[in-house]
């Protein structure tokens, strides 16, 4: 991965003069990398000498609840005093990190659009960035968007300036959008990277401890309910879905990140290629799609859910019935496989 010299001299300009009043949005359901990137960019920003605001647009998970500087995040949704609105209208620097696009933030978003003079900073790792900002990092070879953050502190003020809070928000969002160092994107300098932030003191099986060994006994029974009642497969054991309706996530008394990482597990399954997980929300399902190998999952979502994301990882929403988002993937798959869009995966024996 290669920043571009003239954009980080761009963003070394707009970061010049302090005292600046600056504000870091990430996407609506932030996960661990959103919040990551977001918490390690504002510690860096406010060394510099910035007053910086975090704003999500609704809850993260509450496996995240332990991060270092996580209780200053304004939560959007639940900001009945205005803080956020406060901030983003009186802001002079905007960053969005670890999405492409403004509508990624969605009740959030116009918001953010209704201040027309801050300066725009994208800082990101998905396909297909929107126009629209002053300087863009765009970089989806990167593993995370943490990664990307962890670079420009280098470009901008050298590895020194890492702290240990820092360094544990940076690999919190590198482990989780590598799947703990087993997904695609895994560089030379994503391992140098993590080796810097080791020797900044952090404790990697305690942050493994923190982030995967946290959950309710009741997201452990929805995963056993959804793997063992809800998953099929199909096109010859090598596409599998899962849906889940909120009369059944209330079951399990379902809290925001309980279902994370549940469209992964039917790839464990050796003949598997693509993994679907249909998510009910009052409005809209919402579509996660991971792959292995060459199977593009971004093509797909952008095709026949209107979403996108990268290569192996990507999502999407409809706004029909569930019955009918999986009629709908089920015949998609088909005119995906037909097109040989499901051909063999690498190493497949």
């Amino acid at each position: 991965m290669n920043l571009s010299a003239e954009h980080v001299e761009r963003l070394r300009g707009l970061l010049s003069r302090a005292g600046q009043r600056i504000v870091i949005v990430s996407h609506t359901n932030p996960d661990g990398d959103a919040v990551g990137s977001s918490l390690a960019w504002a510690e860096m920003l406010r060394g510099m000498g910035h007053s910086v605001v975090c704003v999500v647009p609704n809850k993260y998970p509450y496996f995240l609840d332990w991060m270092p500087g996580i209780g200053e995040v304004v939560i959007f949704k639940n900001d009945t005093e205005g803080r956020a609105v406060r901030a983003v209208a009186d802001a002079d620097l905007i960053f969005c990190l670890d999405f492409n696009s403004l509508s990624r933030l969605e009740i959030l978003s116009d918001t953010i659009a209704a201040n027309t003079t801050a300066r725009r900073v994208l800082i990101d790792h998905h396909l297909s960035p929107d126009e629209g900002f002053d300087v863009v990092f765009s970089h989806p070879e990167a593993s995370s968007t943490c990664y990307v953050v962890y670079r420009l502190i280098e470009a901008l003020s050298g590895t020194a300036v890492i702290t240990r809070p820092m360094a544990e928000a940076l690999y919190v969002g590198m482990m989780t959008d590598t799947g703990n160092f087993a997904f695609s994107s895994l560089t030379p300098g994503l391992f140098r990277a993590v080796a810097v932030l080791v020797e900044c003191g952090i404790h990697i099986p305690t942050l493994y401890n923190n982030v995967y060994n946290a959950y309710t006994e009741g997201r452990a029974r929805l995963f056993g309910y959804a793997i063992n009642r809800k998953m099929q497969i199909i096109e010859d054991g090598t596409v599998a879905y899962m849906s889940l309706m909120e009369h059944e996530m209330r079951r399990f008394r379902f809290q925001q990140g309980d279902s994370e990482g549940f469209v992964n597990y039917a790839l464990t399954i050796k003949k598997m290629k693509m993994s679907a997980m249909f998510l009910a929300h009052r409005k809209f399902i919402r579509v996660s799609l991971r792959s292995r190998g060459d199977v593009d999952v971004n093509l797909f979502a952008r095709r026949y859910f209107d979403g996108g994301g990268h290569k192996n990882a990507a999502g999407g929403k409809s706004f029909v019935s569930m019955e009918e988002t999986i009629a709908h993937f089920v015949r998609s798959v088909r005119e995906f496989a037909e097109e040989g869009h499901l051909g063999e995966v690498k190493g497949e024996k």
